[in-house]
């Protein structure tokens, strides 16, 4: 319901008659803002289909009013007698929804309730108005489930914090482990401890130049690493007339179903794979990220049933318009034969696989690309612009300018000290200027990166270019449209429908925010499509509002920083980007996690069961190293493939993936027919730091009635060089097994399968030591004694596992 001053005062749930408006709060349909002025609505008038909104500065928005079956239209027709306002802002909409704060796509949500907006037109973005048009990046207090997570006396809900990390590392920037600290990626929805929260979005004058502070990586606080640095924003020809929303409000259930709706009655990008929109569930699906020789990266990709392939072997990708964009690199195989990328990229399209490679989106470095050197383009991004106050010939290294205009300032992340001028078509490398006149720009190298040195003219303009951070540069708005069809191009061309796009706050440089992700995402996708390619598999080193519509995966960070499947662990990374996609209709993250040729292939069906119950995606990190060496590769591979079978079977209903989210049990999967399985339940008991010495230390199986041995190793831990002389194995009815055989640092003993094996660090059998009755291990309280073969030392130390089966499931 909207009164007549023109503010929102109620949003009521048909179904419950819940009121989700915060009493004695209301909120204006459409803000103005002028400046850092915001100027709400003070009259309203109605009509058939439109709204008329009126301001005491006397301006007078027109507004089209559409009510459509699952949302409500709002355009922006006209705005009159306003020529200061910079920016409409549709909103902020308060409510009294807390649970989950979708920052991102601009939705809160509980367990019953959703409210949301979406941007109908790629210049109303996400958020308020602000430097840079972006959300900056903090911690917050916000407790998931205030009675499972409840917060400490020192803590209060929405209290901030800084970030982690050095200012170079990404990883270290997730610093807090506990549950009830969120990062925050956005500013679509914010928490409002005091009511619940607010949605909005805004619309720019982008015709207008500004000059905003903003730390390229958006860190919210000042005085430490990235903070803020000033940035001229040179125009875009875009404004806010036009400007569209979708306002929705359904069941939390219909959520991502309801967006679905309102992107295809909009025209909005609705990228498909199978037939299926890429942000339906069941889309989701693993990826394997390659390193090393090609050689068996189809046959891996097609055994273990995974399309989607990210060559990271092939290594960084840097853009170049001119006769490198293939680099000089080729695909290697190990018979020191090689394929171009086309030929490879056509290969794997005709076996049905989606290859591609990780590239640094629009980062333009030296020595590489063709838009910084030997010819700088003119339209690089820009921080600062100044002019000369004396002519210059090519050898000067004293040049003065009109002002410091904020040239002191260190462009890029803190630990990028990059600054580099721009005059004509040369490049000067400077380091700072002094404060009095005459303005001189101090430390001076003339032609960087071999630009030609030129003479100039008091007056001429002189710019700062934008630094990415690696020391490179990127383009402004004009330049970013011809590499967003350049990638279109070469990803036909090459063979390739599945991209890394790496370095992509390379589309924040620009000062443009969210609006810049869209266009240059847009204009690939069409230039794709025109090129000929169809479905395009996007992944990215982030998702913002403006690049959410395009996104298939973001399976970014990787290892123990964001999920450990052998110990069954979260990372802390993990769990901040969990939160932070779960709560956009984003699926979770495990990011790369790499194949190890020690694991067990428990651990690796571990890692398919986890994925399923938190409905994650991940990349699986191969190489034919890793792979070629583990000793258990095919009952891995196998098992593997009949995850994804089942997957493909859709034979996990939700009271099986909450089996399976369990973090105190593994799972194993076995194929029985053409779409029926048996799900066994699997339990760890892992005993560390078990002393190896002359006595027997009693290890505990905890087999119970109703269970079963699958699985129990001995691996020994010590410093290299130092063996373990043999051990002596005490089966639960007495009899006592002599391992004769030198044991070196990780190598393991097994027991499977009524076999007693020794095997290397990789689980490859290398000696057969005895046959076992498995009978022994089905009855009472089963205990396995471990002892060393004669003298024992203080310096190694075992490690035992036993994995119990609890539970056979058929699916």
């Amino acid at each position: 319901m909207v009164n007549t001053k023109g503010y929102i005062v109620s949003i009521v749930d048909k179904r419950t008659g819940r009121e989700y408006c915060p009493k004695g709060l209301s909120s204006p349909v459409l803000t103005l803002v002028s400046g850092k002025a915001s100027i709400s609505p003070v009259a309203a008038k109605f009509t058939p289909g439109k709204m008329e909104l009126r301001y005491p500065n006397g301006a007078v928005a027109s507004i089209r009013v559409q009510l459509q079956p699952q949302y409500l239209r709002l355009q922006l027709l006209s705005l009159e007698h306003a020529p200061n306002v910079d920016n409409i802002v549709w909103g902020p909409y308060k409510t009294t929804i807390s649970q989950t704060i979708g920052e991102i796509i601009s939705v809160v949500r509980n367990n019953q309730f959703a409210i949301g907006m979406l941007a109908l037109d790629d210049n109303t973005t996400s958020g308020p108005p602000t430097d840079g048009d972006f959300g900056v990046t903090y911690y917050y207090i916000h407790s998931p489930d205030p009675v499972k997570y409840p917060l400490p006396s020192h803590l209060k809900e929405g209290q901030k914090f800084k970030i982690g990390g050095d200012g170079r590392s990404d990883v270290a920037f997730y610093s807090q482990p506990e549950e009830y600290f969120r990062m925050n990626y956005g500013n679509g929805a914010v928490l409002e401890p005091d009511f619940g929260s607010s949605i909005c979005l805004h619309s720019r004058n982008r015709r207008k130049e500004q000059m905003i502070r903003f730390p390229v990586l958006p860190d919210n606080l000042d005085g430490g690493y990235n903070s803020a640095r000033y940035q001229l924003v040179t125009p875009a020809n875009v404004g806010f007339e036009g400007s569209a929303i979708a306002l929705y409000a359904c069941p939390d259930s219909l959520g991502l179903s309801t967006i679905e709706r309102i992107v295809l009655k909009e025209g909005l990008p609705h990228p498909e794979v199978d037939g299926k929109w890429i942000k339906d569930p069941a889309t989701r699906r693993p990826d394997i990220a390659w390193w090393g020789p090609h050689d068996s990266l189809a046959v891996y990709a097609l055994r273990l049933g995974v399309k989607g392939i990210q060559d990271e072997g092939w290594g960084e990708y840097y853009p170049d318009f001119g006769d490198k964009k293939w680099g000089n690199n080729r695909i290697s195989l190990t018979d020191h034969r090689h394929m171009t990328i086309p030929e490879y990229g056509a290969s794997m399209k005709a076996q049905g696989l989606r290859y591609g490679l990780h590239t640094l989106c629009e980062f333009l470095q030296p020595g590489i690309s063709n838009s910084v050197a030997p010819v700088p383009s003119d339209s690089l991004a820009i921080m600062q612009r100044t002019m000369l106050t004396r002519n210059i010939g090519p050898e000067d290294t004293i040049i003065t300018v009109t002002d410091t205009c904020y040239l002191n300032e260190f462009g890029g992340w803190e630990g990028n000290h990059t600054n580099v001028l721009k005059i004509g078509k040369e490049l000067i490398e400077y380091n700072g200027v002094t404060t009095t006149l005459p303005y001189t720009f101090k430390g001076i190298k003339r032609g960087l990166y071999g630009t030609q040195k030129g003479s100039y003219q008091a007056g001429d303009t002189i710019v700062k270019l934008q630094p990415n951070c690696y020391r490179g540069f990127a383009p402004d708005l004009n330049l970013q449209d011809a590499y967003a069809d350049f990638y279109g191009h070469w990803l036909v061309e090459g063979g390739m429908d599945y991209i890394d796009f790496d370095g992509l706050e390379s589309c924040m440089y620009q000062g443009h925010g969210q609006y810049s992700f869209k266009r240059f995402f847009r204009r690939l996708f069409d230039t794709y499509r025109q090129a000929g390619g169809q479905y395009l598999r996007v992944m990215g080193s982030s998702v913002f509002e403006g690049n959410w519509h395009y996104m298939s995966v973001c399976n970014i960070g990787g290892g123990t920083n964001m999920f450990d499947p052998v110990n069954n662990k979260w990372g802390i990374e993990g769990k901040d980007m969990r939160y932070v996609f779960e709560s956009n209709y984003l699926p979770a993250t495990f990011g790369i996690v790499s194949y190890e040729s020690d694991w067990s292939q428990y651990d690796l069906e571990n890692l398919q069961a986890k994925s399923i119950g938190w409905e994650a995606t991940y990349m699986l990190g191969l190489s034919q190293q890793s792979v070629e060496s583990s000793g258990e590769k095919e009952a891995a591979f196998t098992a593997y493939r009949a995850w994804e079978n089942a997957r493909n079977a859709g034979v996990f209903n939700a009271s099986v993936k909450a089996q399976l989210k369990d973090m105190g049990k593994k799972f194993h999967l076995e194929q029985t027919g053409a779409h029926t399985f048996s799900l066994y339940t699997l339990k760890e008991n892992r005993q560390v730091n078990i002393p190896y010495q002359q006595d027997f230390q009693e290890i505990p199986l905890y087999i119970t009635p109703g269970t079963s041995l699958r699985e129990w190793t001995l691996r020994v831990h010590a410093p290299k060089a130092t063996d373990a002389e043999g051990l002596r194995i005490r089966l639960p009815n007495g009899q006592v097994i002599l391992v004769d055989v030198r044991l070196a640092a990780g190598e393991w003993l097994i027991l499977r399968d009524g076999q007693l094996s020794v095997a290397d660090r990789n689980r490859r059998v290398l000696r057969m030591i005895a046959k076992v009755d498995p009978a022994l291990f089905n009855t009472g309280k089963a205990v396995i004694g471990v002892a060393a073969r004669e003298t024992g030392s203080d310096k190694i130390q075992l490690e035992s596992m036993s994995i119990i089966t609890t539970q056979v499931e058929k699916l």
